[in-house]
């Protein structure tokens, strides 16, 4: 079974907004890799709080088809350079993997399959 691994940020660690509603969207999200015959690990991170350490920690512990990098990263601009960090630490630490991003949680298995199948 081919493995996936999800990046994003930690909405209960991003202070100032109820993480609620995102919890439960990334939470369908991941329920779907399981309809697609995939396994999916969650990396969630807190900008401020050595995002790379885990980051190269999640991509150490297994064999992974695919990396997507969710949106919460990607899109809001101040965090470019945590975008761009995430994007080498992917190259330097997985060759050759697949990367992939959402736009949505919920949509997360359907990027990982753009690049899987």
């Amino acid at each position: 079974m081919e493995r996936v691994l999800v990046i994003g940020l930690d909405p209960v660690r991003i202070p100032g907004w109820d993480p609620a509603p995102v919890v439960a969207a990334i939470e369908r999200g991941q329920a779907r890799f399981a309809e697609h015959g995939l396994e999916a690990d969650l990396c969630l991170v807190a900008p401020d709080d050595a995002p790379e350490a885990a980051i190269v920690e999640a991509l150490a512990a297994e064999d992974y088809a695919c990396v997507v990098v969710g949106g919460g990263i990607r899109k809001h601009e101040p965090l470019l350079e945590l975008f761009e960090t995430v994007v080498n630490l992917i190259h330097r630490y997985a060759p050759g993997v697949e990367i992939a991003f959402n736009s949505t949680p919920e949509d997360t298995a359907d990027a990982a399959m753009r690049r899987l199948r």
